[in-house]
C-alpha cells in the first residue's frame, strides 16, 4: 500500500509520507530522519533546543487533526518534545511500524489495535483522544436497495470490517452469508459505482466520496450502537526509558485536541496543509468526532472485551487479545507532563 509522498518543514516537527512497497524502504527513510528519542541530530527539527526526538505514525484523514495542529501551532515544541508525524494511508499499517520500532508511537483505533495486540504483546495504549458513533458510515452501492440485497462488502481489517460485522447483525442478517473482500480505502468507492462491491462501512471522506459517485448513505455506526475511539499508542520497552517524553506528547496531544474542538477552522487548515485534506472534510469531522485527551473508564474496557471477543470468536486469532496488558488505565493522570527545567 502507498501513501503519497508528502513532507513539510515546521520548527519542531516534520511530516513524512511514507511508502511501505518494502520494508527496506521504509527503514531507509527512517534512518534517514532519525529515528531515536535523542537530542537534536541528523533530521531533528528541534532548533537546537535538544528536545527529545520521536516519530509518531498517524493517518491520512481528518480524525487525525490534534497531531497536526499540534506541529502548526508549535505545541510539541511548547511541551518540549522534537516530533516527525509520519503518515499512513491505513492505521494498521501505523501500527505495524511501531511494532517494528521504525517509529515510537502511534495514533490509531481502538477496534483494529485489539486485533494486533496477539502480534506484539508488547503494544500498550496510553490514553484516549478521540470518540465517534457518527464519523464511520454505511453505504450501500447504487443498485443497492436494503440491507439484504448486499452480497459482497469491502472492508478494512480492523475497525472496518467490525463495523461492517456489527451492521449485518443490526438487520438480522448473518455475516456468513455475505463475503467481505479485504480492500484499500481510496479504492472502496470506486469498487462500489462499479457494482464490483454492493456496501462498504467506512471512516471519511470514503462515504461522501461514494456518495459523490452515486452511492447512498444508509446510516452511522452510532445508529446501530457502534462507536470507535482513537488511542495514543507505544510500546512498554520504549516507555520504560522514555515516560517524561511520552507525558510531553500526551500533554500537547491534549492542548491540540482542545484547539480542535474550539477553532476547526483553524484545524482545517493545519490538517489541509499537512495532509491534503480539503478543509470543509475537517470542519465536518469535528461536528461528528468527540476530541478530547482522556483517561479510560470501566465501560470503556467492557466495549474492548467485546471487541476482542470479536477477533476471537471469528477465528482472526488464535488466542483472545490481552486488552488488559495492552490498556494503561491510569497512566494519564500518573504521569503528568513535567515543565522545561523541572
Amino acid at each position: 500500500m502507498k501513501t503519497a509522498s508528502r513532507s513539510t518543514s515546521r520548527p519542531s516537527h516534520r511530516i513524512t509520507g511514507v511508502s511501505l512497497v518494502t520494508a527496506a524502504l521504509f527503514a531507509a527513510t527512517a534512518c534517514g530522519a532519525g529515528t531515536t528519542d535523542a537530542g537534536a541530530g541528523p533530521g531533528s527539527g528541534g532548533g537546537g533546543k535538544g528536545h527529545p526526538q520521536l516519530r509518531i505514525a498517524v493517518g491520512i484523514d481528518a480524525s487525525y487533526a490534534p497531531f497536526y495542529v499540534a506541529g502548526a501551532e508549535g505545541l510539541w515544541a511548547k511541551h518540549g518534545v522534537d516530533v516527525d508525524l509520519v503518515q499512513f494511508a491505513k492505521g494498521g499499517e501505523g501500527v505495524d511500524a511501531l511494532n517494528a520500532g521504525q517509529v515510537q508511537m502511534a495514533g490509531n483505533s481502538d477496534a483494529t489495535t485489539i486485533g494486533l495486540l496477539g502480534q506484539n504483546p508488547d503494544l500498550r495504549s496510553l490514553l484516549v483522544y478521540e470518540n465517534s458513533g457518527r464519523y464511520l458510515k454505511v453505504v450501500l452501492g447504487p443498485g443497492v436497495k436494503t440491507a439484504k440485497d448486499i452480497r459482497k462488502m469491502a472492508v478494512v481489517p480492523g475497525l472496518s470490517e467490525l463495523a461492517a460485522t456489527r451492521f449485518l447483525e443490526s438487520k438480522g442478517i448473518k455475516p456468513g452469508s455475505v463475503e467481505f473482500v479485504t480492500s484499500d480505502p481510496a479504492e472502496i468507492p470506486a469498487l462500489t459505482k462499479k457494482g464490483d462491491m454492493d456496501a462498504y462501512v467506512l471512516w471519511e471522506p470514503w462515504p461522501s466520496k461514494g456518495e459523490e459517485l452515486g452511492a447512498k448513505i444508509l446510516e452511522t455506526t452510532g445508529d446501530y450502537g457502534l462507536s470507535y475511539q482513537h488511542w495514543l499508542l507505544s510500546t512498554s520497552p520504549w516507555l520504560k526509558d522514555n515516560k517524561d517524553t511520552a507525558a510531553k506528547v500526551a500533554a500537547a496531544l491534549a492542548e491540540a485536541a482542545e484547539k480542535v474542538e474550539s477553532d476547526p477552522d483553524t484545524a482545517a487548515k493545519a490538517t489541509e496543509d499537512a495532509a491534503k485534506i480539503p478543509t470543509a472534510q475537517t470542519v465536518n469531522a469535528v461536528k461528528e468526532i468527540d476530541f478530547g485527551v482522556r483517561d479510560f473508564t470501566a465501560e470503556d474496557l467492557k466495549g474492548y472485551e467485546d471487541t476482542a471477543r470479536f477477533y476471537l470468536d471469528t477465528g482472526k486469532v488464535k488466542a483472545r487479545p490481552d486488552v488488559a496488558r495492552a490498556v494503561q488505565r491510569g497512566w494519564l493522570p500518573d504521569n503528568p507532563a513535567q515543565t522545561e527545567g523541572s
